[in-house]
């Protein structure tokens, strides 16, 4: 079917009718696209006029270009939050109407290493309780967990059957998080990591890394989550001065 029926640029008409054919079903998550060939004859453009359009939409994650394999509809996320707004891994699965879970991998003790010392501003010989953990979501592991809190801030006795790090730290410790500093980069294929969360091997990770505060400003707790990225999204609002 031509799309030639209003005065926009042609590539953008593609990208409009592209995402209502996916909205639609005509193209469903994962499934791969017409050849550049056969799609630009459907749409009734040139080949360049769909390379744009495809360029724009692997740019805002709509498809995947598997170089020697084909284009395919991206799976939508299922998870999005504010990157402003702090939320437990478990606050932003039950938002979605999930049931959040928790796969318990280990919790060791070890002595800081020069980042945690710069981190925690804590002596060399301070321990740090480590926790592993892998969250799922209606029993679907999406993100993998690594927690670093000063060993005398958790008491002996904190259980690991608590699946929200924040709860552990406000209930069992009175140390309350009021905010954290972040920072998220995209990454490939994990060898370690990617197969614990079943990534296909095309499936990218987002690494959320953050150093929580308390009230009293002190830093009580660093973690660095590995999210699936076809399963999180993640946005800022930005405002003007």
């Amino acid at each position: 079917m031509s799309i030639k029926s209003d005065n926009r640029h042609l590539y953008l008409q593609v990208i409009d009718h592209l995402k209502q054919d996916i909205e639609k079903g005509v193209y469903k998550e994962k499934e791969k696209l017409p050849s550049e060939f056969d799609l630009a004859k459907q749409l009734g453009v040139s080949r360049a006029t769909l390379r744009e359009a495809l360029r724009i939409l692997e740019e805002e994650n709509v498809i995947i270009r598997r170089h020697g394999v084909g284009t395919f509809v991206n799976s939508k996320p299922l998870f999005t939050s504010g990157i402003e707004q702090l939320n437990s891994v478990t606050d932003m699965i039950k938002q979605v109407g999930m049931k959040p879970g928790t796969i318990f991998l280990s919790s060791t003790k070890q002595y800081p290493t020069e980042e945690d010392i710069r981190r925690f501003s804590c002596s060399e010989t301070e321990e740090m309780v480590v926790i592993e953990r892998v969250r799922t979501a209606n029993g679907e592991p999406v993100v993998y967990c690594i927690d670093k809190v000063p060993a005398r801030i958790l008491p002996d006795t904190f259980s690991h059957e608590e699946e929200s790090i924040f709860n552990i730290l406000d209930e069992e410790a009175n140390r309350r998080i009021t905010y954290a500093v972040a920072q998220i980069e995209p990454i490939g294929y994990h060898e370690k990591i990617s197969p614990i969360l079943e990534c296909d091997p095309e499936t990218a990770l987002l690494v959320l890394k953050q150093m929580h505060f308390d009230e009293m400003d002190e830093p009580v707790l660093f973690s660095v989550n590995y999210f699936k990225a076809d399963k999180f999204r993640f946005h800022v609002l930005r405002k003007r001065d």
